[in-house]
């Protein structure tokens, strides 16, 4: 038997809710544990794109992409949380921009040159010839001008220009309200390939680290599943000061449930450095197990500042194309859907009021502008929220938000530190590869876990699925063996059919989107029933849930909206009432709800309620 669970019952249970503010002591240590929980996922994005904008071996370059990746991270971070949906959220690096990169990054003219020198065709001179040596071509630089850049610089710059033009669609998208009928056509059919191909189109990028020593991949892996599965519920003993009772007490830290993939990376790491200081892992360039040292990427630790700010453009003006525009689009669509889900899980979390149409409204304004601010800084992705600290929220028991404004600022600071992001670059590449299997085989099961809304005994439904997944993982992967197909005759339109045919995530999600919205099958069989109730809820005039809290509110600036008229059709405004709400306002000036009205002086925020059902 079930029973509903106010919003009061439930943030009674916390230790401290949304607006609550532990003490300093306690919110240092608790925003340094969301740090951590969001760092496996986070330094994995850079490792993944840097061989397809042709990284080579500058590890000093990987890791100031690291660096900033997080230093944005936590600047999108304290936006979010102070001025956008309000709620404990993180903002990280999103995987859903990944596909689109490599799919980009895949055109001819973006091909990595067979040398490994990382200095820019357009800026050598006196290229004499090229040789073969042990059947590989290479080619013989003598002379590179004093002016010349890293060959990755005018492709990180292609992305950071396709992130920020796309981005700014998510950014009016959240400006003008159009998330809500939007979600009306995107379904759990839609989502579930899309996201699900994420993961799946990357299943060649965590061999190719594991191939240097499978040994310490599959250690990694097992140390990863031992923490996060079979350990899970095991706490470790700790002692607690309580100043009430003015002694120790014996508590339970859930360390293996909430930092599995770090632990894994540690002991792993620690194995490796084991072996190769007794010379078990060989010490020659030419062995397979080579790349499984601890001691070949320490240069960077030489070289890397100790401080370093990022700053926008520090790799050059962002470059703007049509074709890199249009497939980065599919990933920005993708992880604003994902988003959402995210916001109602933390607020249940996080002890607050189902977010009201307001907050998501601007909850899609700041990570569209998080995405801009990625691109101008040059991250190589966008940011999106992390689901991975939302499972956080739900183990401490602590939906502070101060906290998570504090760990903003945490990341803030070590995005600075240089010598911080060049010591996890040196982190040795099997050890990388073990984080990839598990990782992208959980970004693919997210994906898949959408078809629980659907009926799988539909025939329709299983047809949408599987021919939108295996055209979207089989057709991509042909076309790049074979991009001599498209052939309009305009360079320019080549191009963009190339991007968008090889990005999985987008042939699969659009597939998957036609599908679905012209194939007949009823709401409760689509899933859509289950999928839009509580969305649909949000713009509906009539709900009976309603919700006085200020926690959505903009700080300082809310009471001086609610005095201006026109601030209530504006859907970022904590005073937007939702469009259906506005069209009923009477001549009175109050806004009819339900069998009442209400003054605009004393408004109610239209919300989603989402209620949280105990077994």
């Amino acid at each position: 038997m079930s029973e509903t669970m106010p919003t009061k019952q439930r943030a009674c249970e916390l230790q401290y809710a949304i607006d609550d503010v532990p003490p300093w002591y306690l919110t240092i240590i608790l925003a340094f544990q969301h740090y951590l929980t969001m760092f496996g996922a986070t330094i994995a994005i850079p490792l993944v794109i840097s061989p397809a904008l042709c990284v080579g071996d500058d590890d000093l370059a990987r890791s100031e992409i690291m660096a900033t990746l997080f230093f944005v991270s936590g600047l999108v971070t304290a936006i979010q949380t102070t001025f956008g949906v309000r709620l404990p959220i993180v903002q990280g690096g999103t995987f859903a921009l990944i596909s689109p990169v490599l799919a980009i990054m895949s055109l001819d003219k973006w091909q990595c040159p067979a040398t490994s020198a990382t200095v820019d065709p357009i800026n050598i001179t006196d290229i004499t010839e090229s040789v073969t040596l042990s059947g590989v071509a290479t080619s013989i630089i003598p002379n590179i001008t004093d002016n010349s850049e890293p060959i990755w610089h005018s492709r990180m710059r292609e992305v950071q220009g396709a992130i920020i033009s796309a981005a700014f669609v998510q950014v009016l998208i959240g400006v003008s309200g159009l998330m809500g009928p939007l979600l009306g056509y995107l379904g759990p059919l839609t989502i579930a390939p899309t996201i699900a191909l994420i993961g799946i189109s990357l299943f060649e990028a965590a061999p190719q680290f594991c191939q240097h020593q499978w040994g310490i991949a599959f250690l990694t892996i097992f140390l990863i599943i031992l923490f996060s599965q079979y350990l899970r519920n095991v706490s470790i003993p700790c002692c607690k000061y309580n100043i009430t009772e003015k002694k120790f007490r014996r508590v339970g830290a859930p360390i293996f449930k909430l930092f599995p993939v770090i632990l894994a990376i540690f002991l792993a790491w620690f194995v490796c450095w084991i072996f190769t200081a007794t010379d078990v892992f060989p010490n020659d360039p030419e062995h397979p197990n080579y790349g499984a040292r601890t001691d070949i990427k320490l240069g960077v630790l030489k070289e890397a500042k100790w401080f370093r700010i990022p700053y926008p453009g520090q790799w050059g003006l962002p470059t703007f194309t049509l074709a890199s525009t249009l497939g980065m689009l599919s990933g920005v669509l993708a992880g604003m859907i994902e988003s959402i889900g995210d916001y109602y899980a933390c607020a249940r979390l996080a002890g607050a009021p189902p977010p009201p149409v307001h907050a998501i409204n601007r909850g899609m304004f700041v990570e569209g502008l998080g995405c801009v601010i990625a691109g101008l800084f040059g991250t190589g992705t966008g940011t999106t929220s992390y689901g991975e600290n939302i499972g956080a929220i739900g183990i401490t028991k602590v939906g502070s938000r101060r906290v998570m404004q504090v760990g903003a600022g945490i990341m803030l600071v070590l995005g600075v530190l240089g010598k911080f992001g060049a010591l996890f670059v040196t982190i040795p590449n099997p050890v990388v590869g073990g984080v990839f299997m598990v990782m992208f085989g959980m970004v693919t099961a997210v994906g898949v876990s959408n078809l629980q809304y659907v009926d799988l005994n539909s025939s329709r439904n299983l047809f949408v699925f599987g021919f939108s997944f295996f055209l979207g993982l089989s057709f991509p992967q042909w076309l790049k063996n074979n991009t001599e197909v498209i052939n309009t005759g305009v360079s320019e339109l080549d191009e963009i059919f190339t991007v968008l045919l090889t990005s999985s995530m987008f042939l699969g999600g659009v597939t998957g989107f036609i599908l679905d919205n012209t194939i007949p099958g009823t709401l409760e069989e689509r899933g859509m029933d289950k999928w839009g109730a509580d969305i649909a809820a949000s713009d509906d005039d009539d709900s009976e849930s309603k919700s006085k809290s200020s926690t959505y509110d903009l700080p300082y600036i809310t009471k001086f909206l609610e005095k201006i008229h026109c601030c209530s059709f504006v859907p970022i405004s904590p005073t937007f009432r939702g469009f259906r709400n506005l069209c009923r306002r009477n001549s009175n000036n109050n806004y009819d709800i339900g069998n009442g009205t209400t003054n605009h002086s004393e408004r109610e925020d239209n919300v989603i309620v989402t209620p949280t059902t105990v077994v």
